[in-house]
């Protein structure tokens, strides 16, 4: 895969968690290392590192988190991690370029982004077929599908767009016009809003879903590549600022810029500790921070290149 994707890559799904017990682990895709951190939150220590080939990238959570689904750009497979047993126990093949994953919260399928093919596949975790593929914009990496599993939706980054699909019939619903290069997309837990990182305008775009139509556009820092959503705020990886923007979700007035770490990139919100844990890719660090006080609160050493995007909180 090209140099400039892996260090480029990024994408988030659907705010998890909320209907959820509390999560107890992160499980930290690291690209340079070839391997799954898992991060006991309780202690914030690495109680296990899980061999993934293919330069893992993408990841996200069955709705049990009892499986996780990490995409491996180069070994073009979603590699399938047993979270009881911390075990690669199936690798699925998917395309060219398999980035960013999202699994629907009843029926469990998994939505590959292809970055090569212009593709969203359907894949069927138990049987490892690709049920669907449905062509979308050019490049596309996050994937976000909505609480109650009726739509997902694409960022689509070399056509500054995302795509709406019905997973319903798997026909693109909308496409809607976003900043330039879009890549982490994340979907409110209402359901209703849906929010981008555009890496080459440095700005997020806010969505409203039902209407097909960008509200808002929040400028943030320099190449952001995720957003996080708390209910009252969005925290925004700043890859190249080094630093998390938050902004207010009801105003989309920019609140605190908080210096962080050497190029964060994943990011996820923790509702039951009130934390933000991002993945710093320069630094080989997980960091805690206080969804409240915006405070950095812990730092553990993870793998080579954590990149950690998507939905990477499990029991």
């Amino acid at each position: 895969m090209a140099t400039g994707l892996l260090m480029a890559a990024a994408a988030t799904g659907a705010e998890p968690g909320r209907d959820r017990p509390p999560a107890r682990f992160a499980y930290v895709t690291n690209q340079g290392s070839q391997s799954v951190s898992v991060v006991d939150l309780d202690t914030f220590a690495v109680v296990a590192t899980v061999p993934v080939d293919g330069r893992p990238a993408g990841i996200a959570l069955s709705p049990d988190t009892r499986t996780a689904y990490v995409t491996a750009p180069e070994g073009k497979d979603v590699a399938v991690l047993d979270a009881a047993t911390r075990r690669v126990v199936r690798r699925i093949p998917v395309g060219a370029g398999p980035l960013g994953i999202a699994v629907h919260p009843t029926t469990g399928q998994l939505y590959v982004a292809d970055w090569y093919s212009k593709l969203l596949r359907i894949v069927d975790p138990s049987t490892g077929h690709i049920a669907t593929e449905i062509t979308v914009g050019e490049s596309p990496s996050g994937v976000a599908i909505t609480p109650d599993g009726r739509l997902v939706l694409t960022a689509d980054r070399d056509s500054d767009r995302v795509s709406v699909i019905s997973t319903l019939d798997h026909t693109v619903r909308a496409t809607i016009p976003v900043g330039t290069r879009p890549f982490g997309v994340t979907v409110s837990s209402e359901g209703t809003r849906a929010y981008t990182a555009n890496v080459g305008s440095n700005d997020v775009t806010v969505i409203d879903i039902g209407a097909s139509q960008v509200v808002a556009t929040i400028p943030v820092g320099r190449r952001p590549y995720a957003v996080a959503l708390t209910g009252r705020h969005g925290f925004v990886t700043d890859q190249y600022g080094g630093t998390i923007t938050v902004f207010d979700a009801a105003t989309q007035a920019v609140v605190a810029t908080v210096e962080a770490c050497d190029h964060p990139e994943g990011i996820t919100h923790d509702p039951h500790r009130a934390a933000v844990y991002v993945a710093c890719w320069g630094d080989n660090l997980m960091l805690r921070m206080d969804a409240r006080t915006f405070a950095i609160t812990g730092k553990v050493t993870v793998g080579d290149g954590p990149r950690a995007f998507g939905d990477f909180l499990g029991r």
